[in-house]
């Protein structure tokens, strides 16, 4: 059975394990680890977003999308930006 999901690098230990969180939908459903040198090389950073897809539990496929991330990265700091705007004096 072959499944597909997307994962976001949470972290980086050591320079050398990546933590994978894996998502469905907008819930973390899974985390992974893999060596860091086994993920696209412009992919090797925290935040990045790739689509990962598994058959049998073994990593199939493993696909950067930077215009995901991008996404991402724009929308927290629209929601940062709106939580840090001032309240209204009333």
């Amino acid at each position: 059975m072959t499944e597909t999901d997307t994962a976001v690098v949470d972290r980086i230990v050591d320079g050398k394990t990546a933590v994978l969180l894996l998502e469905a939908g907008d819930a973390v459903v899974d985390e992974r680890t893999m060596a860091v040198e086994s993920l696209p090389e412009d992919g090797r950073h925290e935040g990045a977003v790739f689509d990962i897809e598994f058959e049998d539990d073994e990593l199939r496929e493993l696909t950067y999308r930077p215009s995901v991330e991008r996404e991402r990265r724009e929308s927290a700091q629209e929601r940062f930006d709106r939580l840090s705007e001032r309240l209204p004096d009333e």
